[in-house]
């Protein structure tokens, strides 16, 4: 029997209401809020987060059998856990997810410790924040956007830095877990297919790319989400 835990991303994947679907699917499943999204310190970089959630799930006596399934930051401490305690792990799924550095757009990091400071920018942000749920239903769009107000654009900027010095190439060709990426292939960021790049690097891995979704694929589209990690698990667990 395996456990699954599901790890928030930056914003309003900060809460672990955004795998409400997921939670409900999943009798049993965990979604930890990691430190910093309002209570606690913020970890500097992955490896530390990695080492708050190993001691979170040891703590409630989950140890073994793990799927973890990540999203953005979270995708990175998941791929981090699977790499550093690949004996724990019993699959990954990794959503929105890469293993270097994003690319991001100049100003990006400037415009959330700007928001952070000027009402104007900080309105500006939650649009823009609002933007990226593009594919999802009204109802959870909302809540998710009060997530946003409560974590806040600062909170955003530490996630974005603590991504954005994640870089696991040198080691991806040791992954051990059986690893499920899945994408949003309408994401209105336009990033680069990070996801692919690891598909690539991972003999045996499986790439799931969603039209209409977007960012948040597993809130957008989490029927298809939810069955393809049915899926994955029944043939590769």
């Amino acid at each position: 029997m395996h456990q699954m835990v599901f790890i928030h991303g930056p914003g309003a994947g900060g809460c672990a209401e955004s795998f409400v679907h997921q939670l409900n699917h999943y009798p049993g499943s965990v979604a930890p809020t990691l430190p910093g999204h309002l209570e606690g310190q913020s970890c500097p970089n992955v490896e530390r987060y990695t080492e708050w959630l190993r001691g979170w799930l040891w703590s409630r006596g989950k140890r073994q059998d793990l799927v973890l399934v990540g999203f953005t930051l979270g995708g990175c401490i998941a791929l981090q856990y699977g790499l550093d305690y690949p004996d724990e792990v019993k699959a990954l799924v990794l959503i929105t997810t890469g293993m270097r550095p994003r690319e991001r757009r100049p100003g990006t990091l400037e415009f959330r410790l700007k928001a952070a400071e000027d009402p104007e920018t900080y309105r500006e942000w939650l649009e823009t924040m609002r933007h990226q749920f593009l594919f999802m239903e009204p109802e959870l769009r909302d809540h998710l956007m009060e997530c946003h107000r409560k974590v806040g654009p600062s909170s955003q900027h530490r996630d974005f830095v603590v991504i954005d010095q994640f870089d696991v190439r040198d080691r991806i060709k040791t992954l051990k877990p059986p690893l499920l990426l899945i994408k949003g292939a309408d994401d209105p960021a336009s990033p680069p297919e990070y996801e692919l790049e690891i598909h690539e690097a991972v003999p045996g891995s499986q790439y799931l790319k969603l039209k209409n979704a977007g960012h948040f694929p597993f809130a957008e589209r989490p029927a298809e989400v939810n069955r393809a990690i049915d899926e994955f698990l029944a043939s590769r667990t």
